[in-house]
């Protein structure tokens, strides 16, 4: 049973297709022991970047690569950087895939594209598996120990990995509440009030930055990849692709912002993509009690941090929905994306409303 708990692939999206014989033959030669036929499967969920099985006659990869049409908005699909951040972490902190192939010859498949070993294991999506049961006791020690790996990839020394270009420590906040503010603009197509006062407030109520540190900007439940066996240990940590040297609490910020508690009003739980709110879970006050436990750091300013975070993956969201609403991508799964933009939005105005992070139905 639990093996097919496994996160599975489908056949490939079409109009997403690899040129499978010219991929085998940039690999071979490259990836040692390269195993032959090559079969290309597809990974359903995610956004934002392609990811593929690479089957190789007993080898199993996963290759990444932008989406097709994603040549507007190139921030978030930057291969060689995703590459070169599994490559500085993996020899300090195992939780990652090991690299093992970067490409940027486009005449391969027509992008940029990185390979990496496949990590096995179960990725808790909105759906759970089939037949699995995830009592109170498991979620319990799941989001501990979600909590603590945020701790741990905030403890990872970036400078031995090599990552001190990575980002801009010196003024993230301010840096981040800029820039996402003008992606809003840039890719704004229906008129939201409240991502407009989002904006504002985030801008008048700046706190000073926490500290500097490796952050992976994307932390959530189906970000991991866990052990069938016990599901509170971590075997890998996916997509890497938003992640750089910031402020550790703006990174904090962005997981509570996937965090839905199941007090939360009605609307953020239709939008919910991950399982917190089952019993058992911490609530979002509790992560950032037992965070701050942990880390030592002083959490005072979490509302903002909170609110940013809503904003942010508001912004992210309208992206996506922009490449669908201009014609880029013809993927279905983008249409109702502006809903969740309105959602979140009203949400973050609700928190700025009641000055709290949580019991935001109250």
């Amino acid at each position: 049973m639990k093996e097919n708990w496994i996160d599975r692939t489908k056949a490939v999206r079409r109009g997403e297709e690899l040129d499978a014989a010219r991929l085998e033959a940039y690999m071979a030669g490259r990836i040692t022991g390269l195993g032959s036929p090559l079969v290309i499967e597809q990974f359903p969920s995610g956004h934002s970047n392609l990811t593929y099985l690479i089957r190789a006659g007993e080898q199993e990869m996963v290759l990444r690569r932008p989406p097709f049409g994603a040549h507007k908005i190139k921030s978030g699909h930057n291969m060689n950087r995703e590459f070169q951040i599994l490559s500085g972490i993996y020899p300090l902190y195992k939780k990652v895939p090991k690299p093992l192939l970067y490409c940027d010859d486009e005449s391969v498949l027509g992008a940029p594209f990185y390979i990496m070993e496949r990590a096995k294991g179960v990725i808790l999506r909105i759906v759970p598996p089939e037949g699995m049961e995830l009592s109170e006791e498991a979620m319990r020690r799941l989001s501990e120990v979600f909590t603590d790996t945020l701790v741990e990839i905030h403890a990872v020394d970036y400078h031995s990995a090599g990552l001190d270009d990575l980002g801009r420590p010196e003024g993230y906040v301010e840096r981040q509440i800029k820039g996402w503010t003008e992606r809003y603009i840039n890719a704004r197509t229906d008129d939201i009030p409240d991502m407009e006062r989002a904006a504002r407030w985030l801008a008048e109520n700046m706190p000073a930055q926490s500290g500097v540190s490796l952050i992976h900007n994307d932390f959530k439940y189906d970000n991991l990849v866990l052990d069938p066996d016990d599901l509170s240990r971590i075997i890998a940590i996916l997509d890497w692709e938003m992640a750089t040297i910031g402020d550790p609490l703006m990174d904090l910020g962005t997981s509570l912002g996937y965090w839905v508690d199941p007090d939360d009003p009605d609307e953020m739980q239709m939008i919910k993509q991950c399982l917190t709110t089952l019993p058992g879970n911490l609530s979002r006050s509790q992560i950032v009690a037992r965070y701050a436990e942990k880390s030592g750091r002083d959490v005072s300013h979490m509302l903002f941090h909170y609110v940013y975070a809503l904003f942010k993956i508001a912004i992210i969201i309208q992206q996506i929905y922009y490449r669908y609403a201009k014609g880029f991508t013809k993927d279905e799964r983008f249409a109702n994306l502006i809903i969740g933009v309105n959602i979140l939005s009203k949400t973050a105005a609700l928190a700025i409303e009641k000055g709290r992070i949580d019991r935001l139905s109250v």
